[in-house]
């Protein structure tokens, strides 16, 4: 994609992201999710207003186009984000099959508007036994029986 697109759809993750925070609820996050030069989702911070610790603006953008084009896979789209994706959100792109990504602002910029994701990182790197939250295992074979059917099941969808 040309750069005058790219900084168009960034102008309006941007827009997203100042419109939505004014009221000082919504944090100060917009994206939207284009494929063939068409907003097929958008998106805005709802975290606090919704109640929803995931309710970032790239999953908001990335579950209405997900909604709107009926699959779970956005394959040929691009997110724009008016800051660089958190982990979760880095995540959910990946597992969406995006082909592109771009973004407005740092992590480092946000971490100084409070918003520092720098000690996710560094527990996500940790083996889970080593993390600050308590993690444990237990019955892993009970639990493997679930990977078991979905193996054996002829209908299911892989993604």
């Amino acid at each position: 994609m040309d750069s005058s697109l790219d900084q168009h759809y960034i102008e309006r993750a941007v827009a997203l992201a100042i419109r939505h925070s004014d009221d000082g609820v919504h944090g100060p996050f917009g994206a939207v999710v284009v494929r063939d030069r068409t907003v097929v989702g958008e998106g805005w911070n709802q975290v606090v207003a919704g109640r929803d610790p995931s309710a970032h603006a790239e999953i908001t953008a990335i579950r209405n186009a997900c909604r709107d084009l009926d699959t779970h896979v956005l394959s040929g789209c691009t997110l724009y984000s008016s800051c660089e994706p958190c982990p979760m959100c880095l995540a959910a792109i990946y597992w969406a099959r995006l082909d592109r990504v771009v973004f407005a602002c740092r992590a480092e910029d946000a971490a100084r508007a409070g918003f520092d994701d720098a000690d996710i990182l560094r527990e996500i790197a940790l083996p889970w036994r080593e993390r600050r939250i308590a993690w444990s295992e237990t019955d892993r074979e009970s639990g493997l029986r679930a990977f078991e059917a979905w193996i054996k099941n002829p209908r299911r969808v892989d993604y």
